[in-house]
């Protein structure tokens, strides 16, 4: 799968569980701190395989702007992560905090669909996209596998460096 194929479908998967979060009442705390626990691991991932990988990669004189625009989106995701993994689903702020994620989540995943993706796609070759999202999704299925979101507070600092 290519890096911008794979990067869309995890931007899906991630919306399909602010989805199952928003429908769940308030009494169900556990299926909550499950589901927010998958988001924030998935988010926790997706935005190290960006950082680490794509960005760099697919940095040019034409994306660089947006890159460092989407940087500091996923610090300020970050931060309310960070504050999340701090607080239990009962906490009155915990919703809350979840909704703000998830717009900002949505906001970012817009830019990138609409503005830096195109740019990509013209700028680099398939073969590279290809390459780079194999690449990827192995980083990213052993970050989900061992629990990323627990390296996001040491992450809350600065935006990763382009």
């Amino acid at each position: 799968m290519n890096a911008i194929d794979l990067l869309k479908a995890q931007h899906d998967e991630v919306e399909k569980l602010f989805e199952k979060f928003e429908k769940l009442g308030e009494d169900a705390e556990a299926e909550k701190r499950q589901c927010f626990v998958a988001i924030a691991d998935r988010l926790s991932a997706h935005t190290a395989i960006e950082e680490q990988f794509f960005y760099p990669a697919v940095k040019a004189k034409q994306t660089e702007d947006i890159l460092r625009e989407s940087l500091e989106e996923h610090l300020a995701a970050k931060r309310i992560i960070a504050d999340l993994l701090e607080l239990q689903p009962g906490d009155e702020s915990y919703d809350a905090k979840m909704s703000v994620l998830h717009e900002q989540v949505e906001h970012h995943v817009k830019e990138e669909e609409k503005e830096m993706f195109p740019k990509v796609k013209k700028l680099f070759a398939k073969e590279d996209l290809d390459a780079l999202g194999e690449q990827m999704q192995v980083v990213f299925d052993e970050m989900v596998a061992a629990d990323a979101r627990r390296e996001i507070p040491e992450q809350t600092d600065e935006a990763a460096p382009l």
